[in-house]
């Protein structure tokens, strides 16, 4: 037999390697070598911590320390602390006064003031000098030149009012007017009575007294009446009190 065909196709390539030396080259590494990895990795691991260290560390450097707070910066905290307290209940406080005040000054003026007699309201219709006539329909009273008879139109009764107190005059530096507000449901009445009276006289009549005698100069069509023409605040003291029926 041909030595070729005997062989096969190994006798045209390099000898291969023993089983032996297969197994040594394919297989585990020895202890020695696992040792010298593990070596490896550990000093690795050793120069990324130090590394991380020498960051931490400037990063530090670089910040600065930390300063402790000695006991008079403590103290000095305490004390703002207590005084920003204070300053919020303060506010706290005064809000709330405000809002009482308005409330209460609120109440105060829609409170009704009351009559202890009706105010009768009614236009005037003709002056004339003297007592009035038994039967005439009309009031007596003061005039420039004594006594005179106020014949009067139908008015209204008020019974309540809103407002009645004496301000400063807005005509008269240093006088003194008397401010009245009706009800609302008076003012409409009223309205009417001054629409139709404008350029006349009103005769305010108290237990069938005449109190006052304004003149209607404009139409009055939200209940506020003012008064003029009082001597001082003493007069327009005791117009209010008569107004009032006292």
């Amino acid at each position: 037999m041909d030595p070729a065909e005997a062989l096969g196709q190994e006798s045209w390539g390099p000898p291969g390697p023993s089983e032996p030396q297969r197994r040594s080259a394919g297989g585990p590494r020895t202890g020695r070598g696992r040792d010298a990895d593990g070596r490896r990795r550990a000093r690795a691991a050793e120069r990324r911590r130090a590394a991380a260290e020498v960051k931490r560390s400037r990063a530090r450097s670089r910040q600065g320390p930390v300063p402790r707070a000695t006991p008079q910066a403590r103290a000095a905290d305490r004390h703002r602390s207590a005084l920003l307290f204070m300053v919020i209940i303060l506010g706290v406080l005064i809000a709330a006064v405000a809002v009482l005040g308005g409330l209460f000054a609120s109440s105060m003026r829609t409170r009704p003031v009351p009559l202890a007699d009706p105010l009768h309201i009614y236009p005037v219709t003709q002056t004339t000098p003297g007592q009035c006539p038994a039967g005439t329909r009309g009031v007596t009273g003061q005039s420039g030149g004594g006594p005179a008879c106020y014949r009067l139109e139908q008015g209204l009764a008020i019974h309540e009012v809103s407002e009645l107190y004496v301000q400063p005059s807005r005509l008269r530096d240093g006088g003194y007017d008397v401010a009245l507000t009706l009800r609302s449901a008076d003012r409409n009445a009223f309205a009417d009575l001054t629409r139709s009276t404008v350029g006349r006289d009103l005769a305010f009549v108290v237990r069938d007294e005449i109190v006052t005698l304004p003149r209607v100069d404009m139409a009055i069509t939200d209940g506020k009446i003012i008064v003029t023409g009082t001597q001082d605040r003493a007069a327009a003291v005791r117009l209010v009190r008569e107004l009032r029926g006292r």
